[in-house]
């Protein structure tokens, strides 16, 4: 049984076109945070947010995986996920550990 080009699932082009569009306008509020001088963690939470939103964009139209199967897409997604909460836990005991420091230790030797 062969397989022809107009049997085989065909993705509009409108959805791509769409991604763009909004791909373009995350990328003029993140430039924008610049531009208007926002200062801060606003800042810098303004540019992660636009940061993560064109990441997911971009994983899910471009790279296909809105279409895949959902155990395809937990194997891809569950390991980074693991390994930025481990990671939020290692920087949460630093930041403990270092005003720990600070509290016992701001007089000298």
């Amino acid at each position: 049984m062969a397989h022809t080009q107009d049997s085989e699932q065909q993705h509009p082009l409108g959805i791509y076109f769409k991604i763009w569009g909004l791909l373009f306008l995350l990328s003029a509020l993140s430039y924008m945070v610049d531009y208007m001088h926002v200062q801060g963690m606003l800042r810098w939470s303004l540019i992660l947010i636009f940061m993560v939103l064109k990441a997911g964009l971009i994983i899910a139209v471009f790279m296909h995986m809105m279409w895949e199967r959902l155990a395809l897409i937990y194997a891809i997604l569950i390991p980074p996920l693991c390994l930025l909460v481990l990671i939020l836990l290692m920087a949460l005991e630093g930041q403990y550990t270092f005003l720990n420091r600070l509290a016992n230790f701001v007089g000298g030797a």
